[in-house]
């Protein structure tokens, strides 16, 4: 086995290399003064089972060209089988047409990979199902579930009127399923536009008065609905707001939002590698997938179940 690190997720990679007990194979990954992207892998991985860890956060279009760069060096460094590891999966917002002449973005970078040379992908919490079938290799999507639960019975663990709570309605099936892991209430926020020409309102749907909230989604990217969600609960009576998001995006003002929010605290996987500001933001945590994912990449190795990390 040998373990590639693209420069979205260092950290990320470098945890999972401790996990299996492995070095990360030694890697330039440098640019050129027209900032064109250059890879050499500095030793042999003839015949070997190549893992490339690269999350296509922002910049996503950088990251990604350095994955698909890198996918080719390991094809004609004459790699057994290359696994793609996206611990992030950029662009998969843009999964369906969302108006004539509009592009399936999700799809040409399922195509690119492919046509790169991986032989599979391993990815988590992918934002659309469906995009699982826009590959024509095979594709594990994990889930962040386990880390994220065992987090949770450790701060809850005494919590008796908890409440896991979806900031959208798209986001109800995997709320309700942590309810129930937790033996939780559920509670639903959902904007409508009572009349034309007024403004979107939140409402609660569900009890949460004098209750513990726990948001839940797996993307925070402008954090407008996350902190929109938080309010509507604290309007509503609840005691105290808590968020577990698997893709810490956090572009633009997101910062600032979480930091003025009612939300006490939110818990980021760090499937996206955090910037200094992120860090040093006092109400955000980070919890670390590399168990999940290095477990994940042992089973790939040994031709074992992956499924069955979560049974």
């Amino acid at each position: 086995m040998k373990i590639i690190a693209g420069n979205s997720n260092k950290s990320l990679a470098e945890a999972i290399c401790v996990y299996n007990g492995v070095s990360l194979a030694d890697t330039s990954l440098r640019r050129f003064a027209d900032r064109e992207i250059f890879v050499e892998i500095n030793e042999n991985i003839r015949g070997e089972d190549v893992f490339i860890i690269q999350s296509t956060s922002h910049p996503a279009n950088d990251h990604l060209m350095e994955l698909l760069i890198t996918i080719d060096a390991a094809k004609r460094g004459s790699a057994k089988r290359i696994t793609a590891v996206i611990p992030y999966y950029g662009y998969a917002r843009q999964d369906r047409k969302t108006g004539p002449r509009t592009p399936i973005t999700a799809k040409l970078v399922a195509n690119l990979i492919t046509s790169a040379g991986a032989d599979r992908v391993l990815t988590m919490d992918l934002h659309a199902g469906q995009i699982q079938g826009f590959f024509d290799i095979p594709l594990d999507n994990i889930f962040s579930a386990p880390p994220i639960i065992k987090d949770m019975k450790e701060q809850f663990s005494n919590e008796s009127n908890l409440v896991i709570a979806s900031p959208d309605v798209g986001g109800v099936v995997r709320a309700r399923a942590f309810a129930k892991r937790m033996n939780a209430g559920l509670a639903i926020a959902d904007k409508r536009r009572e009349k034309a020409g007024e403004s979107e309102v939140m409402n609660i749907i569900g009890d949460v008065k004098d209750k513990t909230c726990i948001l839940l989604d797996d993307i925070a990217d402008s954090a407008g609905t996350l902190c929109n969600a938080a309010k509507a609960l604290k309007d509503s009576g609840a005691k105290e707001i808590y968020s577990y998001i698997a893709h810490g995006v956090l572009s633009g003002e997101a910062l600032k939002r979480i930091e003025n929010s009612a939300i006490k605290e939110l818990v980021l996987t760090d499937s996206i590698e955090a910037s200094n500001d992120v860090k040093n933001t006092k109400n955000i945590r980070h919890i670390s997938i590399a168990p999940l994912m290095g477990e994940a990449i042992k089973r790939i190795n040994s031709d074992s179940s992956v499924s069955a990390l979560f049974d």
